[in-house]
């Protein structure tokens, strides 16, 4: 019998305590949505009395979903705020964090687009919509068209936050999920867009954009395994996973499965990166 169950209804969830034995509910985050999908396969075709269902709607559906009891596993492409552990503790939740895996978040622009380097600072620049044509950076003389997520995506929040330091500008798109970015920014030759590594080492008809930390510094590509996992990809962030203090049964058995080579080597074949030594210690941390 499969053992995954991939529910995409909006309002699929289950109630702390109401959860069949061996069952794992995971929601959250869509940057992680098929990597946990496919590690959830993996495991359940090694657990016979163990089912993991995997569901998106992004990272602060997720974290939301934890503090109110509705699942046993949070995704979130961001760190959880204070916000969020305040509120989780008034609700007697304590969250306890995980990270799966490393992402080099991915800068994307139209295939046919002649820009292929950028800076952080001019990353900023133009989602806060200080650089608002092709021609300012060396382009076409086009008008930019900005794509990125809505605000639950812990994507668009970790960009807002630490790449751009400022509110996106008001024409950005907002779009579902990675693959909509892409098969926008693949239809528009004025585009740029932001996804996940794993969305952006498959993606056709898209270019990824080269990122240096500063002007004169070099520039990296986030397809370049060895240079992520070195540190000097400039944009690059830990995959996240929440549970409701240290986790038990088949919720940490699960976890315990991502992390362990095999789960790892499943991060690696999915175009993400395995973590690093430090969040392994932490990570044995809260497991113990």
């Amino acid at each position: 019998m499969k053992k995954l169950i991939c529910t995409l209804l909006a309002g699929a969830f289950c109630l702390t305590g109401v959860v069949a034995a061996g069952e794992v509910m995971v929601k959250g985050s869509d940057t992680m949505l098929n990597l946990v999908q496919r590690l959830a396969e993996a495991f359940g075709a090694a657990q016979s009395d163990a089912t993991v269902s995997v569901t998106g709607g992004g990272s602060g559906v997720g974290i939301n979903a934890i503090i109110n009891g509705e699942c046993d596993i949070a995704d979130a492409s961001r760190s959880i705020t204070s916000k969020e552990i305040s509120d989780a503790r008034s609700s007697g939740v304590n969250p306890t964090e995980f990270a799966v895996a490393i992402d080099g978040l991915s800068l994307i622009v139209n295939a046919g687009n002649s820009v292929n380097q950028l800076t952080v600072d001019q990353v900023g620049a133009i989602y806060r919509g200080e650089i608002r044509n092709w021609k300012e950076i060396g382009g076409a003389d086009k008008k930019i068209t900005l794509y990125g997520r809505q605000p639950s995506s812990g994507t668009y929040v970790y960009l807002r936050d630490e790449v751009m330091k400022g509110d996106y500008a008001p024409g950005m798109l907002q779009m579902n999920g990675n693959s909509q970015i892409i098969e926008a920014v693949k239809g528009d030759k004025s585009a740029i867009g932001y996804v996940g590594a794993g969305y952006a080492k498959s993606a056709e008809g898209v270019s990824v954009v080269s990122i240096a930390r500063e002007e004169g510094g070099e520039y990296v590509s986030p397809l370049d395994d060895e240079k992520v996992n070195g540190g000097d990809y400039p944009i690059t962030r830990a995959l996240f996973q929440y549970t409701n203090g240290r986790p038990g049964g088949s919720t940490k058995a699960f976890i315990e499965f991502e992390l362990s080579p095999d789960g790892q080597q499943i991060v690696q074949e999915e175009g993400f990166f395995p973590v690093t030594e430090s969040y392994r210690n932490a990570n044995q941390g809260h497991l113990q």
